[in-house]
């Protein structure tokens, strides 16, 4: 045993051992884009389960108001192991609360079974990163070796204390990209959108034509577009349906637009005046940000000039005079 944590810790061994994982590392990364396949149509197919879900919920629900047995819906066909270790770690009470669930949704993971996996990695995550913190500090000795023992345990701590936080900061993660991915496509869908009502078309029927139009650009927001169609069919009050949407994308963009077509549902009023509008507004508030990070580049590029154009200017008009004085006094 001690010959085996011997050779873990040898340089010899352990450098070309970090040089292969980080060559393996990178041909990965560099060849995983060419064999993956685009989660479109997953995503759509996802979109369609959730149409379906709904569907089925709506069905239930009106079966039981008639009196009649209403048949289950896809929610019940989770993940039966996660869904009993949640339920008798009575975790839901415990770590859920409407934050948790609408940072989900944005993220684009509305199913109970994605809560329940999401609340069981919060329970094992942190002794996953305890394990590994203590098998770095305590047994190989690898990272905080001299320092003192009360030193070394808050550092394990420490470790679990982040592994806890860890989904959420993996949700946080998938919410934003998703976020912005429906920011860079919102423009254009309302475009589309906007002549799909001008011809006269239905807004149910609008949104699910832009929804494949846009797809190509945006999957998350071709999938709420799906799912908002799905709601404005099956929920009595469509204001709902435009409240969803906002809530689960999180942008004031689509809030704006979400209200625009609630006060048009309420007063009816047209909508393709304030769509224009909206679309408009949306397009210059993009390029505001753009010109925003534009500005923001000279102070960050400042750093890394001085630290590696400077020394080569230096060295290129230095050089010459040094390399001549060198022969001079040589």
């Amino acid at each position: 045993m001690a010959n085996i944590l011997a050779a873990l810790v040898d340089p010899t061994y352990l450098v070309p051992a970090l040089v292969s994982i980080a060559v393996f590392a990178t041909l990965f990364t560099i060849m995983v884009p060419f064999f993956e396949k685009g989660d479109l149509e997953a995503r759509m197919k996802s979109a369609a389960l959730e149409r379906e879900e709904i569907r089925a919920r709506e069905r239930s629900r009106l079966n039981a108001e008639q009196g009649s047995k209403g048949r289950p819906g896809l929610r019940n066909k989770n993940n039966q192991s996660v869904r009993q270790i949640v339920e008798q770690l009575n975790l839901r009470k415990a770590l859920v609360d409407d934050a948790t669930v609408a940072k989900l949704r944005s993220a684009g993971s509305r199913t109970q079974n994605a809560l329940n996996m999401f609340l069981l990695a919060r329970v094992i995550m942190p002794f996953i990163f305890l394990v590994v913190a203590v098998l770095y500090i305590f047994v190989l000795e690898m990272v905080l070796a001299e320092k003192p023992f009360t030193v070394r345990l808050l550092a394990c701590i420490v470790a679990a204390y982040g592994g806890f936080y860890a989904p959420n900061l993996f949700v946080s993660n998938q919410a934003g990209k998703r976020q912005k991915s429906i920011k860079i496509a919102w423009p254009d869908a309302l475009d589309l959108l906007l002549i799909c009502v001008e011809s006269g078309v239905s807004l149910e029927a609008a949104m699910k034509r832009v929804a494949e139009e846009i797809a190509i650009q945006s999957t998350a927001l071709a999938e709420e577009f799906l799912l908002t169609t799905a709601e404005l069919s099956y929920l009595q009050d469509r204001r709902m349906a435009f409240e969803n949407l906002g809530n689960r994308t999180g942008l004031e963009s689509v809030k704006s637009v979400t209200q625009a077509l609630i006060q048009s549902e309420r007063y009816g009023t047209p909508i393709a005046q304030a769509l224009r509008v909206l679309s408009q507004e949306s397009r210059d508030a993009r390029m505001n940000e753009a010109e925003k990070k534009a500005a923001a580049l000279p102070p960050k590029l400042t750093v890394p000039m001085i630290l590696f154009f400077l020394p080569v200017l230096i060295g290129v008009i230095l050089g010459p005079a040094i390399i001549q004085v060198m022969d001079n006094f040589g």
